[in-house]
């Protein structure tokens, strides 16, 4: 159950993709943030990688977290996302949601330890890991939403 809550969410983000131009994916739209919907959705792809492989099985990041600089910008993922084009941001998501969906498929019982430590030293299960993904997607797609609706507005009529 927790996996199709997730991916309810997930094929929302991949859906706000739908239709946009690679110059509306990088587009600042809110003038109180810097976010964008590529950003936000390599964000997501970044967080896939981080909980499911390396905080859940200690495994090294997949590219492009590997040799991404955050040492020098914590917040890479959102603002390198405007170098990307929509099907790239696109692929990137799915490849890193198809990912965890197999290292899932793994594994035994919601009950099973992260092999890393995570907020206060404490190993979360796979269960809490769930909660927290369907958390941070959601949320994101309440911004994507906003975000979505603001280029629809800037939009020329027809």
């Amino acid at each position: 159950m927790l996996e199709q809550f997730l991916d309810f969410h997930r094929a929302g983000v991949v859906r706000t993709l739908d239709g946009l131009t690679d110059t509306e994916a990088a587009e600042r739209v809110l003038p109180a943030t810097d976010l964008t919907i590529g950003g936000i959705v390599k964000h997501l792809a970044a967080m896939e990688d981080l909980w499911f492989s390396h905080k859940l099985l200690d495994a090294p990041s997949a590219e492009p977290w590997r040799s991404a600089p955050f040492a020098e910008d914590p917040d890479w993922e959102f603002h390198s996302a405007a170098k990307n084009s929509v099907d790239e941001l696109r692929e990137l998501y799915l490849s890193s949601c198809a990912a965890s969906r197999a290292i899932v498929a793994r594994l035994e019982s919601l009950d099973v330890l992260a092999a890393r430590a995570s907020f206060g030293a404490k190993l979360v299960s796979l269960r809490w890991i769930y909660l927290h993904m369907i958390e941070e997607t959601a949320q994101h797609r309440g911004h994507l939403d906003l975000l979505l609706d603001g280029i629809r507005q800037a939009r020329p009529r027809r």
